[in-house]
């Protein structure tokens, strides 16, 4: 492929990165690692223990400004109450882009059971929470004066509110959230571009079980809409746990393709398109309390900025756990 078409679909791709550097916290894999919290509010308090998870990611080692991102969220039960709380902090590094916000997030659990024994509960979870947005232009390149480039570094903090509910019944389950529920100017004050980032994300899966085997099998999607572009990707997910003496140890396996892409012209000056197309194998341990995970995520597209992938690192802690009340194979809740 000639140089010029490559560094159009690299540009595409930055550009891509760039628009999602204002829509708070970014959305990759990491809820695959048992943090369904961390999108989806209404699983604040949803599981029997009270859990803690620090997750690391970071792309494209050996390359300046490449993206990265930690988070540290932590959620619970209110005592025996039907409430539940949480909070997650992050930090969010993407070329010049940079943002750092925190949320704080109440739910609420409706159990239709006639006993717990038998799995069936709707929740509800609010979050909300401050961003705020840098742009970094010291460094930028241009002649002479540029009325939207100030040479300096940009700011500003917003509030915003997640929504969004989750459905269980026994092994089976379904989550809806809406980001980014009101609207603001994010930090370049641009109306047209970042006044909505309202984003749309759903997540259904059920959990396989065979009666009094130690192994168990999820396959889930989750479908993700940006409103103001039609922007969609969707994710085809699939897990398997082995229950051991010690926890379980689990892996997984995750493809997300994206609807939309860049279009190019190829070595024979014919118009081709790509899309994203990223894999992530995931490696997983439960160690009593404690919880540690692996993911690497790698672009299988013809034309990528570079051949490494993105790491990312989870570890997590449950405490105040009470005994597994529900009789499902259903590790985001029992």
């Amino acid at each position: 492929m000639a140089k010029k078409n490559t560094l159009t679909v690299i540009l595409f791709v930055l550009m891509s990165f760039l628009a999602s550097a204002q829509e708070g916290l970014p959305i990759y894999t990491d809820y695959l690692t048992d943090n369904y919290y961390l999108i989806h509010p209404s699983m604040a308090g949803a599981a029997n223990c009270a859990k803690v998870r620090l997750t690391g990611r970071q792309q494209w080692f050996g390359h300046e400004n490449a993206p990265k991102l930690l988070t540290l969220s932590a959620n619970s039960r209110i005592g025996d109450s039907q409430s539940g709380i949480g909070g997650i902090v992050f930090a969010d590094e993407n070329g010049y882009h940079s943002q750092k916000g925190a949320y704080f997030t109440y739910a609420h659990h409706l159990m239709f059971s006639r006993s717990e024994v038998d799995l069936n509960m709707l929740s509800f979870g609010l979050s909300a929470g401050f961003i705020q947005y840098q742009l970094d232009e010291t460094s930028f390149l241009f002649d002479g004066p540029d009325p939207i480039v100030s040479g300096g570094v940009e700011s500003a903090t917003n509030f915003n509110i997640d929504f969004g509910f989750s459905y269980h019944y026994l092994d089976f389950y379904l989550h809806g959230t809406v980001k980014n529920v009101l609207e603001n100017s994010g930090v370049n004050n641009d109306l047209s571009i970042t006044s909505n980032m309202r984003r749309y994300l759903f997540s259904t899966g059920y959990v396989f079980n065979k009666y009094g085997s130690s192994w168990s099998f999820e396959p889930s999607i989750m479908f993700q809409l940006r409103e103001l572009t039609q922007e969609a990707a969707i994710d085809l997910n699939a897990k398997a746990y082995k229950t051991m003496d010690f926890g379980r140890i689990w892996a997984g396996l995750s493809y997300r393709k994206s609807f939309d892409g860049a279009e190019y012209v190829n070595d024979g000056n014919s118009i081709d398109s790509q899309t994203l197309n990223q894999i992530t194998p995931i490696l997983g341990i439960n160690y009593n309390n404690l919880m540690f995970a692996y993911n690497y995520s790698h672009q299988i597209d013809d034309v990528v900025f570079t051949n490494g992938g993105f790491h990312q690192i989870t570890i997590g802690f449950n405490f105040n756990c009470r005994r597994a009340r529900y009789e499902c194979n259903c590790p985001a809740v029992n």
